[in-house]
């Protein structure tokens, strides 16, 4: 059945912009008093409320009352949220002075987290996973990526894909999993990085291929966790069984991003150590390189060079790399709101690296933007101009969320 959701004061649908490269807020199309005609959960128009009414006389109307700013639903294509426990001591340690490798060394970091998450069972890690999500949801977040990373061993590591796509069956929000199984060596593991590579990619990724539990494999390239050639090896071996991949890359020394190029990623995330050289790297390929201004927050360092990666030509993604160490807040529109001032990005940029852009680091196409044959995935924020949404840092709210034209 075809449903008009409207009037709305603006509708910023976000099409015609490049995919790649620096934008201006000039480029936004703005249709005032607009409204979107949505059938089986895709967008059907969107134009004139009033006119897009008087063509579609029997139309359901779903009215909208007050002025209200629609944008296409956010897609937040990195984040840690399948975990169990808390990581408070080591925010505590940190902001103390001590560093990520330090805190990690003494037994915090990504150990701690796979210790909690390993005692905590399917249900439990289903249902803490359920209520991040529902928050996401509320927030305007209608499509998330979650990875495992938290188990480090393949009983551990299937049993938080499998809580993943439990918690999917039970959300209106689009789940993609992402298998993290190369977060950093396990301590319990009798073997070099090497060796457990190999173990991950003989035993584990096959049987997640099987039960279809994720598509994208990521792996973690840093001192802490692994090698630039050893990750090649790892990436290029699970783009041959059929795996998308991505990378952390560059989050406190280079490489990363060079290897995501190499084994031809879907993206390079983090990129705060990132130079001109990586930054040039990235603008010239088909790797869209995602900021995670969450962990700059929580870890107290700068930003990555997101206004430099724009202006060189780069596909620029925003995401909230929520996770219970470093970027425990998980707020991705005051996160990206932040960076926005600190970086010097245009709501143009900001926008469309929480929305198409993004949706493009997931391989996405059939969302981010508010067009015909597109997802219905949408919210709407309580004022009269969308410059407010920004201005305000993530403190307005959607109010109304949609997802394939189903309100939350």
């Amino acid at each position: 059945m075809k449903k008009l959701i409207g009037p709305f004061a603006q509708i910023l649908p976000l099409t015609g912009l490049p995919l790649k490269g620096a934008l201006k807020d000039e480029q936004l199309q703005i249709i005032p008093q607009g409204g979107v005609l949505v059938e089986d959960g895709l967008i059907q128009a969107v134009g004139d409320f009033e006119k897009l009414r008087s063509a579609n006389p029997s139309v359901q109307i779903e009215e909208i009352t007050g002025s209200h700013i629609l944008l296409p639903g956010f897609v937040d294509c990195h984040t840690h949220i399948c975990f169990a426990g808390s990581r408070a001591k080591d925010y505590a340690l940190r902001t103390a002075g001590k560093t990520y490798l330090e805190i990690a060394k003494a037994g915090g970091g990504i150990w701690d987290s796979v210790t909690q998450t390993r005692a905590a069972d399917e249900a439990v890690l289903t249902d803490l996973l359920l209520k991040r999500v529902q928050r996401h949801l509320a927030e305007g977040v209608t499509t998330i990526e979650v990875k495992s990373g938290y188990g480090l061993s393949i009983e551990g590591e299937s049993k938080q894909l499998k809580a993943i796509k439990a918690a999917a069956d039970k959300t209106h929000a689009n789940l993609v999993a992402t298998c993290l199984a190369a977060h950093m060596l396990p301590k319990d593991f009798d073997g070099t990085h090497q060796e457990y590579l190999n173990h991950i990619l003989q035993n584990l990724l096959p049987a997640i291929k099987q039960q279809r539990l994720a598509n994208r494999v990521d792996i973690f390239i840093e001192e802490s966790a692994f090698n630039a050639s050893d990750a090649l090896n790892y990436l290029s071996k699970a783009k041959q069984m059929g795996f998308e991949v991505t990378v952390h890359a560059d989050q406190f020394t280079t490489g990363g991003s060079e290897v995501a190029i190499k084994a031809r990623a879907v993206s390079a995330d983090h990129l705060e150590a990132s130079t001109d050289y990586e930054i040039n790297m990235l603008a010239k390929s088909d790797t869209v390189a995602v900021t995670l201004p969450g962990a700059s927050l929580g870890l107290g360092m700068s930003y990555a060079p997101a206004r430099k990666l724009l202006d060189a030509g780069a596909c620029l993604a925003i995401a909230s790399d929520w996770n219970p160490g470093s970027a425990p807040m998980g707020d991705l529109l005051m996160q990206a709101a932040v960076m926005g001032a600190a970086e010097k990005l245009c709501a143009a940029e900001v926008f469309a690296g929480l929305t198409f852009r993004a949706a493009s680091a997931l391989k996405l196409n059939d969302r981010g933007i508010l067009a015909k044959g597109k997802l219905a995935d949408m919210q709407a924020y309580p004022c009269d101009d969308y410059r407010e949404i920004l201005y305000q840092q993530g403190k307005l709210k959607p109010d109304k969320v949609w997802v394939s034209g189903i309100k939350n």
